[in-house]
């Protein structure tokens, strides 16, 4: 495969969107290594691998499916509108669901690993159908949840409380609660990410009638309730607190407040009519809730 094709297929895959998953999956597993659990890395790697290539086809699925609204939109960003790789001069539209098809064949090869090393306990075997099932019909018609207004919500219970669930169970073999402390504040900081990442696809969504939660809210609302959602999940972290979060791995986190208020000020001058910096925007927001789970995941692991 010569370099420029080479180039095409790493920009369709982006990598930097697996980075999300690999850092919550790490979560789960310090978590259960807080809690005295000795690691096991063979499955930490097989989990791992069943994660990414769930992801990779649930990508490959969006590029396949969304093609035709994402080559018409001006306002492309590292995390919005597509890869914009598919189409006339670029990679075929059917490249992506090829490789949709490989990563499901390899995601059905590892369940099987993983039932016959863990077994098919209840849990286990629940989180990964939900993960599969939402991460599957995210795209996929006539369930479509990308274009229902419920996709953004599914994405974010996966991501950030089911993926953390998978590795933990992978390691311990049952919940805890601080599985639920650390994961639904991160629930609404992602939230609040996929609001934003929507918005400078907004006008593109709306003429090709794709109802994302953002037009289903309208950009008014939906600005409205991605500001909330910030402050929420501080409230969260602050209630966990409560219930005996420990200090030590809850207080690296408010350390973000500040880049997560300075979110919801670009969200209001947007709203008050200053000209978007979609990139800057967009940006802060992946940063906003990457540097979140990090540093939780960071307190978790060296605790």
């Amino acid at each position: 495969m010569n370099r420029p094709r080479l180039t095409l297929y790493l920009r369709l895959i982006r990598p930097h969107f697996l980075l999300g998953a690999i850092l919550l999956y790490a979560l789960g597993v310090g978590i259960a290594k807080y809690l005295g659990v000795t690691i096991n890395w063979g499955l930490y790697i097989l989990g791992q691998a069943w994660v990414t290539m769930m992801q990779l086809s649930t990508q490959m699925l969006n590029e396949y499916f969304d093609a035709p609204a994402d080559a018409d939109n001006p306002n492309r960003t590292p995390f919005s509108g597509g890869s914009g790789i598919l189409g006339p001069g670029k990679l075929p539209r059917a490249t992506a669901l090829w490789l949709a098809y490989t990563c499901l064949a390899i995601v059905a090869s590892l369940s099987v690993l993983l039932i016959r090393a863990v077994g098919a306990g209840w849990p286990i075997f629940w989180v990964m159908t939900l993960i599969f099932l939402g991460a599957f019909f995210y795209s996929v018609p006539p369930v479509h949840l990308a274009a229902s207004g419920y996709g953004e919500l599914t994405t974010s219970l996966i991501v950030s409380n089911l993926v953390p669930a998978f590795a933990f169970l992978l390691q311990k073999g049952e919940l805890h609660r601080l599985l639920a402390m650390s994961t639904f504040p991160l629930t609404a900081l992602h939230l609040a990410m996929m609001l934003t990442i929507e918005l400078p696809d907004y006008a593109t969504d709306v003429k090709h009638e794709k109802r994302t939660l953002l037009v289903r809210l309208g950009w008014q609302r939906g600005m409205t309730m991605h500001n909330m959602l910030i402050l929420f999940a501080y409230v969260l972290f602050g209630v966990a607190l409560v219930f005996r979060l420990p200090l030590s791995i809850a207080l690296p986190v408010f350390f973000t407040l500040p880049l997560g208020l300075f979110q919801i000020w670009m969200m209001y001058r947007i709203s008050e009519g200053a000209k978007p910096n979609w990139i800057a925007l967009t940006m802060t927001a992946a940063a906003l809730f990457g540097l979140t789970a990090y540093l939780l995941t960071f307190a978790f692991w060296t605790k």
